[in-house]
């Protein structure tokens, strides 16, 4: 069962699919506190939803058979390789700018959301790995655990840390206000 594709494609898009909730209580409860981790957490369920139809649509695989089939038609499949690389190589780096650009604008949240930053780091480094190497990923990593593949274990590993990081918020956010109100009810107001 673990081993089966379909079965961990559809969990995976499960645990997509929970962090995007638990990333969207996050914004709702916070809504009245900060305003920039209200933003966080409203970009993590944004992205989470995009990676969930991604996960669906298979938009890699899309976009690997198109570029095969122009370079088929216009005659430089043998050269593939280098538009690949000068393709990944541009979008990779915009996509790790981005990336520390939002630590460094997030950097305030960073020790509050530190399990949701790694979590997306690993999220982002695996996305950008598995662009890199198309359909060839675990080949590279050489090893299939219990008939799992390793780009599973750490795909998931990712939205978990990000999925633990909002639950401890959301956690934390219903202790403080349910403290506030105690605090309120004793002083009479």
């Amino acid at each position: 069962m673990i081993g089966d594709p379909d079965f961990m494609g559809w969990f995976t898009v499960g645990a997509y699919f929970a962090c995007a909730i638990v990333a969207l209580i996050a914004v709702l409860i916070n809504q009245t506190g900060g305003t920039r981790s209200c933003f966080f957490w409203s970009l993590i369920s944004l992205l989470m939803i995009l990676l969930v139809v991604n996960k669906q649509i298979d938009l890699q695989s899309l976009l690997a058979e198109v570029g095969a089939q122009i370079a088929k038609a216009r005659g430089w499949m043998d050269q593939r390789r280098i538009v690949q690389f000068w393709f990944i190589v541009p979008s990779g780096t915009t996509a790790m700018v981005a990336f520390l650009s939002f630590v460094i604008i997030m950097r305030s949240l960073f020790r509050r959301f530190i399990l949701a930053f790694i979590g997306l780091f690993f999220l982002l480094s695996l996305i950008f790995l598995r662009a890199l190497s198309f359909n060839h990923f675990d080949e590279i990593l050489g090893f299939t655990p219990s008939g799992a593949k390793i780009y599973w274990v750490l795909e998931l590993t990712g939205i978990y840390l990000i999925l633990v990081a909002g639950i401890r918020e959301i956690r934390e956010n219903i202790s403080l206000k349910k403290a506030k109100m105690n605090l309120l009810k004793r002083l009479g107001v």
